[in-house]
């Protein structure tokens, strides 16, 4: 006998109505025990509660075929719980205070800056389109000395390379920002135009050595590739121009801008040898101070989560569930949690606003741990 389509989804839908009316039921429920944790101080997410609601609900099946897309269903259910619960303890005023203070603008009169690396580095040129070309400024080696500086005050601001829009993220960035307790407050996007710098006189064949930062021997790699030079990676690209205006030598030659080629007295012998052009270059400005500025967009957090199966997807729904616009996330390994991985989220928004303040909340109960890195 034919089984008539029509028939059939006649039934669905009568079964949806059924379904749909029991979730008001159960959502009217959970408005009453939301209401019971504020009067109580309750914490809204009980792991241990859900785990054996899952487990329950997974028994109740009576065709096998069917226990896992029930839990997964069920799973859903209680996530959406959850999070209009966080939006009833907000509406009662019980959100806590995130621990950031809002400014207008940022105090940068009189500041001193601390940028890695040395004169004619790409992060002294972002510096200065930041704050001005008469910033009060000092350099060091590393990325780590630059976040010391910050913490213990030699400088009000940092200004750190975290991404190339050809080579990726700087991962040793994203790993200072969860260790150091200083914060992002701005951001400055450069063009990067990569040159090959050599001593006055000297002719491309004969360089046999070159110098720079692992990212831009990445970013002309292909150029790299065809002339079959030898790569020797520096901290920064202005410390590979200075090395070889000091060493003096033919046969050796730095890939920086070029005005790290004017400070150091070297000749541009080629310019523009990105192997995409348009290459960008996103740099961070950090301090030590817990501020965001009124007219911030952007935030920041990185987190860990569960070792447990689509703890990531919960996390993430709490972006959706209140309207908010993830832009980007990366994933960095745990030191001494081998294959346990840290994510970094960016997102839109502002932390004054209640959609964020529920999302954040959200996170903050649900996961391991939790870190909000700027806003700004």
């Amino acid at each position: 006998m034919t089984t008539d389509l029509g028939e059939l989804r006649k039934e669905i839908d009568g079964i949806d109505e059924q379904i749909t009316s029991l979730y008001e039921r159960r959502m009217d429920v959970c408005r009453e025990v939301a209401q019971y944790k504020i009067e109580n101080g309750k914490k809204v997410f009980d792991s241990a509660r859900e785990r054996e609601k899952i487990d329950a609900v997974g028994n109740m099946v009576q065709n096998e075929a069917y226990r896992v897309g029930a839990q997964e269903l069920f799973e859903l259910i209680m996530s959406t719980s959850r999070k209009m619960q966080y939006q009833l303890l907000a509406q009662a005023g019980a959100t806590g205070r995130l621990p950031f203070t809002q400014v207008e603008a940022l105090d940068t009169a009189g500041a001193r800056v601390v940028f890695q690396g040395a004169e004619g580095a790409y992060s002294q040129a972002a510096m200065r389109q930041f704050f001005g070309s008469q910033v009060n400024s000092f350099h060091v080696d590393t990325f780590r000395d630059a976040m010391h500086a910050i913490e213990e005050g030699s400088a009000d601001f940092a200004v750190l390379p975290i991404e190339n829009s050809t080579a990726g993220i700087v991962s040793e960035i994203y790993d200072l920002l969860q260790e150091f307790e200083n914060y992002i407050v701005g951001e400055q996007i450069i063009e990067i135009n990569q040159c090959l710098l050599a001593l006055p006189g000297t002719r491309k064949e004969d360089i046999k050595v070159v110098y720079s930062h692992p990212q831009s021997l990445m970013q002309t790699a292909r150029y790299l590739s065809a002339a079959g030079w030898q790569q020797i990676s520096m901290k920064n690209n202005a410390f590979a121009a200075r090395k070889v205006a000091e060493d003096g030598r033919r046969d050796q030659a730095a890939i920086a801008g070029s005005t790290a080629g004017e400070i150091y007295g070297l000749e541009v012998l080629e310019s523009g040898i990105n192997d995409v052009k348009g290459n960008c270059t996103r740099f961070i400005v950090v301090t030590n101070q817990r501020i965001f500025r009124a007219d911030a967009g952007k935030i920041s957090i990185c987190l860990e989560v569960p070792n447990e199966s689509r703890s990531l997807y919960h996390m993430l729904s709490h972006f959706i569930f209140n309207g908010l616009n993830m832009t980007k996330i990366e994933s960095r390994p745990i030191e001494g949690k081998t294959w346990e991985y840290r994510f970094f989220i960016d997102f839109e928004g502002n932390l004054s606003q209640s959609a964020v303040k529920n999302a954040l909340r959200g996170l903050r109960e649900e996961a391991s741990d939790m870190k909000i890195l700027g806003n700004y």
